[in-house]
């Protein structure tokens, strides 16, 4: 029989990635009560209770690392939930078993059974949490030749940035950009995507390929009076002032805020702004330098979901741990003397000696 530890964990487990079996609950609700088929009956609203609870839990679900506080949280409680319902339960039926028959105890056990037919689970209040539609759609289909690095130089202020990068992109990569010098990764970016140009080498872009570039520092794009309408028209596919405000809508910009101006926005509204603007390009290829900078754990996580499932290639950095877990199939680590690439996961590149050895060379 699973105990209500294995089906919390097994519940939340799930719930962190997007999914949750139902099955698991009635697993553990008809083993529980195989014995007692009589008693379970009387007590089917138990089971219905239990169910409205995976429910409730389901809308504290989140990647593991962004939203680590809210699922420990509603995982305690479900543990409790469950725990003490099955305690009290395995109590009423122990002592209506026991004393059913006997003849002075009679009383006491029929009122066992009417408590027990009156457990109550308290319910999880509903989340006021609002998550943001994030869902990139590339308008056309990738093709095998991607993008190839070539050589790539580039000195800033007096300082090497980049030296002699070389590397090629294939149509299913989604690479993470890692380490503690962050500015080459933002150099590459804005190279590549034609914001700045490299004092040596070269790159190509595939021919099926289209690209957005999500800008660690969007200040100077903001520099507008326009209204975030406005700001977003020339990138939507319908130019029509409905359609967009529509799309804001999903974006969590609601009634009036797409007449807010661009250049008074906070830094999370500017986030939000930019990655409307990459899902109406539609581009295939995705350029992303820290994109969860000023978002709350409800948008890092629809952000972390829709590039999990964009089906074109991502090239990223980011600082949170989860997100480049559950995104990244590759990692490329920038050195101040080389660069570590490896067709890895996150986890395995951290945990891998040879990846190690080859830091230390390197630094």
């Amino acid at each position: 029989m699973l105990t209500p530890q294995e089906v919390s964990g097994r519940a939340f487990s799930k719930a962190a990635f997007g999914g949750y079996n139902m099955a698991m609950v009635d697993e553990f609700l008809d083993e529980l009560t195989d014995d007692y088929t009589s008693l379970y009956k009387e007590n089917a609203a138990l089971k219905a209770k239990l169910k409205v609870l995976v429910d409730k839990v389901e809308e504290y679900r989140a990647t593991e690392d962004s939203m680590r506080a809210a699922l420990l949280t509603a995982q305690r409680m479900a543990n409790t939930m469950v725990e003490e319902a099955e305690e009290k339960k395995k109590e009423l039926l122990e002592f209506i078993q026991r004393f059913s028959a006997n003849a002075s105890k009679s009383k006491q056990a029929t009122s066992r059974k009417r408590a027990l037919e009156k457990i109550e689970l308290d319910t999880l209040r509903p989340s006021s949490r609002k998550y943001p539609y994030v869902d990139f759609k590339p308008d056309r289909e990738i093709g095998n030749e991607v993008l190839t690095v070539t050589n790539l130089s580039k000195t800033i202020d007096g300082e090497k940035v980049l030296d002699n990068v070389s590397f090629t992109v294939g149509h299913d990569d989604k690479i993470a950009f890692v380490g503690s010098y962050g500015i080459a990764a933002t150099t590459l970016f804005q190279i590549l995507a034609g914001e700045m140009e490299p004092d040596e080498g070269d790159y190509k872009w595939g021919i099926t390929t289209s690209n957005s570039y999500f800008p660690k520092d969007n200040t100077a794009y903001f520099d507008s009076n326009d209204t975030i309408v406005d700001w977003l028209m020339p990138f939507s596919p319908e130019k029509d002032a409905t359609y967009v405000r529509g799309f804001l809508g999903r974006m969590l910009f609601k009634g009036d805020d797409g007449l807010k101006k661009v250049n008074v926005l906070s830094g999370g509204e500017k986030v939000r702004v930019m990655l409307s603007k990459m899902m109406m390009l539609g581009s295939n290829v995705l350029l992303m330098d820290e994109p969860t900078n000023h978002l709350d754990m409800e948008s890092i996580t629809s952000v972390n979901n829709g590039l999990i499932k964009f089906p074109g290639v991502v090239l990223f950095t980011s600082q949170d741990h989860q997100f480049i877990q559950t995104i990244a199939n590759r990692i490329i680590e920038f050195t101040p003397n080389g660069m570590i690439d490896k067709v890895t996961t996150y986890d395995e590149y951290l945990d891998s000696d040879e990846m190690a050895r080859k830091r230390q060379a390197l630094s």
